[in-house]
């Protein structure tokens, strides 16, 4: 029997994940009051029931005194009822531009503001956040990025990756990602904007990728930057960091920093401890035509 429980932040994808669960073959039961899930526990681990894999939403709606749903929680497993609890959280710039994009209002903000209700309910919802096996920040995760990680460890149970580290392309022209953990500018470089017949082009071209690191410095930039950053992630992970965002930038972020973005990204790629993904902000931006 799996039996996870799906639980986090108003806003950071709840309903969206357990659509997900249930489409990989999760029974799935959303806002169940905390008083029946002990109930409800007893009757999916009855040796009569078919039910092989149940995830079960638990929000802020019905869980107003997290202390209860964990004393319930701990309950289950002292009595041979496990469960895994995940909590999904996103920054709070993102949640409200989320709550905004969807016009709708927090279940805590009471007719205020929403950045008083997503207070409220992080404060609320720290107890069970810290009980939870499975801590998964979707500020930056795609919708089919979400689902593969939900598929790697509730179907593919391989480990779960706490720390995400997200490689950010940029133009410094556009400013800097506001989320930034890292922030590297390759303006040194020599900029192929310059040169006849790669303008048009962007780094994911191999003609930019080969221009840009024809250059020595190029190669040296990223052995340091590559040696800096996997003696900082153990660290990351210690302290319970799960996202790390480390950004590269140049002059309008289609050159130089995608190139440099994906020599890192293909660098880290592999790593067993930690998830992780490669975005190029700017490209789209003022695109050249030719």
């Amino acid at each position: 029997m799996k039996f996870v429980i799906l639980t986090g932040m108003s806003g950071a994808g709840k309903s969206t994940a357990l659509k997900m669960l249930e489409d990989i073959g999760y029974y799935c039961v959303d806002n169940l009051p905390i008083p029946l899930v002990e109930k409800f526990a007893e009757l999916i681990y009855a040796p009569s029931s078919e039910l092989t894999k149940v995830a079960l939403g638990i929000d802020i709606r019905n869980a107003q005194n997290p202390k209860e749903a964990i004393e319930v929680i701990r309950t289950m497993r002292q009595n041979q009822m496990p469960c895994d609890i995940l909590f999904l959280d996103a920054d709070d710039q993102i949640l409200v531009k989320r709550y905004k994009e969807t016009r709708r209002s927090h279940p805590l903000s009471q007719g205020e503001r929403v950045e008083g209700g997503i207070s409220k309910e992080r404060t609320l919802l720290q107890p069970l956040k810290e009980e939870a096996d499975y801590i998964m920040d979707t500020s930056h995760l795609l919708t089919r990025e979400l689902k593969a990680e939900l598929e790697r460890i509730f179907v593919g149970n391989q480990d779960f990756k706490s720390l995400m580290v997200s490689v950010v392309s940029f133009g410094f022209k556009y400013g800097i990602p506001t989320d930034s953990d890292l922030v590297f500018d390759v303006r040194f470089l020599p900029n192929p904007y310059y040169v006849e017949g790669l303008k048009y082009l962007n780094g994911n071209d191999q003609e930019i990728k080969d221009y840009v690191m024809q250059y020595p410095q190029a190669g040296e930039f990223l052995d340091k930057l590559e040696d800096m950053v996997t003696f900082l992630i153990p660290h990351y992970i210690d302290e319970g960091k799960n996202q790390l965002v480390i950004s590269i930038g140049c002059t309008g972020g289609k050159h130089r920093s995608v190139t440099l973005a994906n020599e890192l990204f293909q660098r880290l790629s592999g790593k067993k401890e930690y998830g992780l993904r490669i975005e190029h902000r700017d490209i789209p931006k003022d695109a050249l035509r030719k």
